[in-house]
């Protein structure tokens, strides 16, 4: 099957960034042995369980509690707080034939977002863990800006537009917005595509309003969705995804 696009959307967590290398004991090993605190590992490493079975994976406390990993687990210790960043940056990984994909992508002249359920940007615009993420990895030059909850990041210029703020992929209100900004680009829902791991963010909402959907399990499979494609990889983006006259 081939899809026909103008535009394609990528989720962030265990999609664009797979956390297979971030392994939580080296993570909090090699932050409290720098902080030279090694004695706190178990602990650390104990509080960030319990924020586990609070919300039942690590990817929905990254996506939607960071606040609770700096108060709960890092006390609100500003140096820790900051050698987390450093440190998880340093441990996570791209998906498999990710920028490839992009490449392809871009060449065909389709558009290409990152569409986030971040909740909140924890920090200076710019500077929260998926625009870092992205501007580190070099993904720039694909992902120009970054749909979220919080509004819509210009990767370039951190300039924030406020429309998207307040709105969440998983009620849909997110794709709302975005598929009346699409149609003024002249873009509508079922030229656009979004690529992503939840069924019940990335998925189904999208799904709902008209857009086509690549469920990815490259990383994690969570599930029956609505998906019009799954992928394992997306190299196989290349053969599924040509661009719309």
């Amino acid at each position: 099957m081939v899809m026909e696009v103008k535009w394609c959307g990528f989720d962030y967590g265990q999609c664009i960034m797979e956390p297979g290398g971030l392994r939580n004991p080296r993570l909090y090993g090699d932050l409290y042995r720098e902080l030279g605190k090694p004695e706190l590992i178990p602990d650390k490493i104990r509080k960030y369980r319990i924020l586990k079975e609070k919300y039942g994976s690590y990817g929905r406390i990254k996506e939607g509690h960071r606040d609770e990993i700096y108060s709960f687990v890092l006390d609100d210790d500003p140096e820790a707080i900051e050698l987390f960043g450093q440190k998880e940056q340093e441990l996570l990984d791209m998906g498999e034939g990710l920028e490839d994909a992009l490449k392809y992508l871009q060449a065909q002249g389709i558009e290409l977002q990152v569409v986030s359920e971040m909740k909140k940007t924890l920090g200076d615009v710019g500077t929260d863990i998926v625009s870092r993420f992205l501007k580190q990895r070099g993904l720039v030059k694909y992902f120009t800006e970054l749909v979220t909850p919080q509004g819509k990041i210009n990767l370039i210029d951190d300039s924030v537009d406020d429309k998207y703020k307040g709105n969440t992929k998983k009620e849909g209100t997110l794709y709302d917005v975005l598929a009346l900004e699409l149609k003024g680009r002249g873009i509508e829902p079922h030229e656009a595509v979004m690529v992503g791991d939840k069924p019940e963010t990335d998925i189904n909402p999208a799904h709902e309003r008209g857009f086509k959907t690549i469920k990815y399990t490259g990383f994690i499979d969570l599930g029956e969705s609505k998906a019009d494609l799954v992928i394992n990889s997306f190299e196989e983006l290349k053969r599924i995804l040509k661009k719309k006259d």
